[in-house]
This record gives C-alpha cells, structure tokens and sequence, in this order.
C-alpha cells in the first residue's frame, strides 16, 4: 500500500514537473519571438546629417548657389557638386545687392541675421570658401552686365610654383602677397610654400586698412588693383587669397 501510494505521489509530481517545464518552454518562445521587435524599436538612430558629414571639408566652391538648411546649416550646388557647410561668427559675408548692400557698391559686410532671412526665401548666387566645414567667406556674385565684353586673360604662361603645380590650380591660400610683374602675384604660406597667381577684371579686393580701407570700419572696403599693387610691393601684404583656375576670385586682406 505505502508503495502504490508513493509510486502514485511521484507519478503528480513528475506530471506537475514536465507542465511547469513546457510552461517555462513557451514563455520563453514567447520572449525569444518578442526579441527583435523589442531590438527594432529601440534601434540607434541614423547619424544627423551635416557636421559629420562635412567636418574636415576645406576649399573653396566658386560660382555656386548658395541655400538655406537650418539653423546655422547651408548648402552650396556648383552644377559638380553639392556640399553643406556651418557658419560660425566667423564667417565674412560680403553683399552685392542682395544679401546686404547695394549692388552698385559692393562689399558691404552682412550679418548673419541677413544671410538667414534672405537664405529663407529664396538661394542667392555666392562663392563660399570653407575650412574644416565651416564658412570662412561667403560672397555675393553681382549680376553680370547684360552685353559687357568678356576681358580675356594676358599672359597665359603656366604657373607652375608652389602647391598645386600648373596651369588652372584652384584653392585657397593663406599668407604673403607679393607683386611680381603687372597682373601677377605670389602667395607665401608661413611654412614657405609660395604660389603664383594672376588678377583680373572680375577679381574682387577687399580691404580693411592694408590694402586699403579703414581698419576700425564695420565693413571691409572693395580696393582697386592699384592699391593692391602697391601695398604687395616691398615686403608685401597679409591676405587670403582664393584662386579658380589660376586667376584669383578673391583678394582680402588679414589685418
């Protein structure tokens, strides 16, 4: 009797065992199956666009059009390619009608108040030179004048000195400007690496006390290239030079 009623006891608990084990079985089914659900919805986002996308990005993008993102955050199109940028307070913005300033006397220092708000509305045809992603310059292009001949460019030597060697180099450079015959110049880096370059009539100067201008004036001063030639003769002058194809777009001094 003590025998059958003890076989029986462990014939409940064996039954009782395997219920409570195909119970934990299905549980954890049921928790194996809601794993990936619960790993996509908490899924890392996608990185944010725009600083990490641009960081590092040095150069200058010419004859681009320039537009509004976000806050702080552009896009300039060249017709080759697309690139954002950051502007920090830092960042020239120099008018010609439409940013700031009028047309007729171009040079005007904007705001970055007034590149937002016209950005907002509508792109704006502007060179952009950055480093590291973040505008240094961003300068309006005046409309060209409707039926105005095109100057074509005098001594067409290749340059051939310097960091990017030959003919149609494009970049920008920071350092020494010297004049070396008229229409041409060279520009020396601190580190020594000097490049020629050549100035025409569509290249824009911009002072504010060497080449020429006021030094405490809110604005930088357009110079003509007279004053740029003499203030590169001698020793020469501080500035930042951008260069497409091997004409300068854009002299501004560094004081």
């Amino acid at each position: 009797m003590f025998s059958s009623r003890r076989a029986k006891s462990f014939l409940v608990a064996a039954a009782f065992l395997t219920g409570t084990g195909l119970l934990t079985a299905c549980q954890g089914e049921d928790t194996a199956g809601a794993g990936p659900s619960a790993s996509t919805g908490t899924s890392t986002a996608a990185p944010a666009q725009g600083r990490a996308e641009s960081t590092g990005v040095s150069g200058t993008f010419a004859g681009g059009v320039v537009e509004y993102l976000a806050p702080g955050k552009y896009l300039v199109s060249t017709g080759d390619e697309d690139q954002q940028f950051w502007v920090s307070r830092d960042t020239r913005i120099h008018g010609a009608g439409t940013l700031c300033g009028e047309a007729a006397a171009s040079g005007t220092e904007c705001t970055l108040d007034e590149l937002e708000k016209v950005l907002e509305e509508g792109s704006v045809p502007a060179d952009v030179v950055m480093k590291d992603g973040i505008a240094t310059t961003i300068t309006e292009r005046q409309a060209p004048d409707e039926g105005a001949p095109v100057a074509p460019v005098e001594d067409p030597e290749p340059v051939t000195e310097g960091i990017g060697k030959g003919k149609g180099v494009n970049g920008t450079w920071f350092g020494n400007v010297t004049h070396l015959a008229p229409g041409k110049y060279v520009v020396t880096g601190p580190g020594g690496e000097a490049q020629q370059f050549f100035v025409s009539e569509d290249t824009r100067i911009w002072g504010s006390g060497d080449i020429c201008g006021d030094e405490n004036a809110q604005a930088v001063t357009a110079c003509t290239e007279a004053r740029l030639e003499a203030a590169a003769k001698g020793s020469g002058v501080s500035a930042e030079v951008v260069i497409a194809n091997g004409i300068a777009t854009t002299v501004t001094d560094d004081r």
